[in-house]
């Protein structure tokens, strides 16, 4: 069975909320909901939804804030803005945030259903294009999580995927040991820093049968993807 589309739902009017919750779920979505901006700021990192649907105006922590806190280490889950106010000065700050599209309250439940599966095609759609990485004699395609040898293929797991992802984006340069952990372990304790050793040895064997691909240390500060074409 198709595991069903995670959505982070932030809004501080709980007859809304239960309205919107309700009607996603119906439709086969499953819905997380939170009713401020710190609580959905909690949420977003503990459960990584595929897409955020947030009011602007709440109490705590507004949307604005709470967008712009995601957006400093994610930069690809969409985010759907539901809000009262449409001047703007408004609009284009939640654009500037980071926000990929805008409902004006009050709106149809069907509207609301098309921009979110429209969101979601748009993001696949670029996923599929920007997370496939040709390192040397290997292919590493982001999204399935596999590496391909010589037209063999092995599974990553998550955390190996998305930690090469990183240094796939970042090749040739410092990804620092914090905010990888920061992003995947949710803190950067010492023992959560031994456990992404151990995740980086397991990259460094599974790339080993190409020579020109290295993964340094670089002590105290991060990680470095190296590849030599020569």
């Amino acid at each position: 069975m198709m595991e069903k589309i995670h959505v982070l739902l932030v809004e501080d009017e709980r007859t809304l909320s239960m309205i919107i919750k309700d009607t996603l779920e119906e439709q086969g979505f499953r819905i997380s909901t939170a009713f401020h901006g710190e609580e959905g700021l909690r949420m977003f990192f503990a459960e990584r939804p595929e897409v955020v649907v947030a009011d602007v105006m709440m109490p705590r922590m507004d949307g604005f804030e709470m967008v712009r806190r995601i957006r400093q280490t994610d930069r690809t889950t969409p985010v759907l803005f539901l809000t009262a106010r449409s001047g703007i000065n408004d609009v284009v700050e939640g654009f500037e945030l980071g926000a990929n599209d805008y409902l004006k309250k009050p709106f149809s439940m069907q509207e609301l259903i098309i921009r979110i599966k429209a969101l979601l095609h748009k993001a696949f759609i670029q996923k599929e294009q920007t997370h496939i990485f040709e390192l040397g004699n290997y292919l590493f395609h982001a999204v399935s999580q596999q590496l391909t040898y010589a037209g063999i293929s092995q599974e990553l797991s998550h955390r190996e995927s998305e930690i090469l992802r990183r240094l796939c984006e970042h090749r040739n340069e410092v990804v620092s040991t914090q905010s990888i952990l920061l992003e995947l372990w949710g803190d950067d304790s010492f023992f959560n820093s031994r456990s992404l050793h151990v995740f980086i040895t397991k990259l460094r064997h599974k790339l080993a049968k190409d020579e020109r691909i290295r993964i340094v240390n670089v002590r105290g500060i991060g990680y470095k993807l190296l590849f030599n074409e020569v």
